[in-house]
C-alpha cells in the first residue's frame, strides 16, 4: 500500500487558513503537520470554526519547532517538497511518490530560506496574472495535497 502524502504547515499565522486545511486533512485522511510557532491558539474560535466539526478527524501533530519535525521526519522518511512562488518545478510537471511531506510556509512570508534548502524539491503553482503575488494558503495545499493524491492514485478514497 503506498503512503499518503503528509501536509505540513510551518509557522501557520490565519486561523481559518489553517482550519480549511484540518477539514481538507479530514476530508482525506492526511496527517496534518504545524510547526510552531503558531499566529494562534489551538482552541482560536475562528480556528474552530473554519474546520466546523471535522477536528475530531483531523489527524493533527504539532511540533514546537522545526527541530522536532525534522526529527520525526528523519524517523519516518520520505521526501521534503516545498511549496512557494519561488519553486523550481511546475507541482504538476514534478513526481511525487509515497510518503512525501508537502510543506508550506506562512501566509506573510512563506517558508524560510533554510527551510526550501532542506528541501528535495521546490514546487510551484503556476499562475496567469503577474500582478497576484501568490494564492490562498488553503487553495494551495489544497491544490497540491489532491495533484500528489491523483498521481498515486489515492482518490478513490
Amino acid at each position: 500500500m503506498i503512503e499518503p502524502p503528509k501536509i505540513v504547515l510551518v509557522y501557520p499565522k490565519i486561523p481559518p487558513n489553517t482550519g480549511n486545511i484540518a477539514r481538507t486533512c479530514a476530508a482525506t485522511g492526511t496527517q496534518l503537520h504545524l510547526v510552531a510557532p503558531l499566529g494562534f491558539e489551538i482552541s482560536d474560535r475562528y480556528l474552530k470554526r473554519a474546520g466546523l466539526d471535522y477536528w475530531p478527524y483531523v489527524d493533527l501533530h504539532l511540533h514546537d519547532n522545526l527541530e522536532d519535525f525534522y526529527a520525526l521526519r528523519e524517523r519516518k522518511g520520505g521526501r521534503l517538497l516545498g511549496f512557494s512562488v519561488s519553486g523550481r518545478e511546475n507541482y504538476v510537471q514534478f513526481q511525487f511518490e509515497g510518503g512525501d511531506w508537502l510543506l508550506f510556509g506562512s501566509e506573510t512570508t512563506g517558508l524560510p530560506p533554510e527551510v526550501l534548502q532542506a528541501c528535495g524539491a521546490t514546487l510551484y503553482i503556476p499562475m496567469t496574472q503577474k500582478h497576484v503575488r501568490s494564492l490562498n494558503l488553503s487553495v494551495s495545499a489544497a491544490v497540491g495535497l489532491f495533484e500528489a493524491r491523483r498521481q498515486l492514485s489515492l482518490l478513490n478514497l
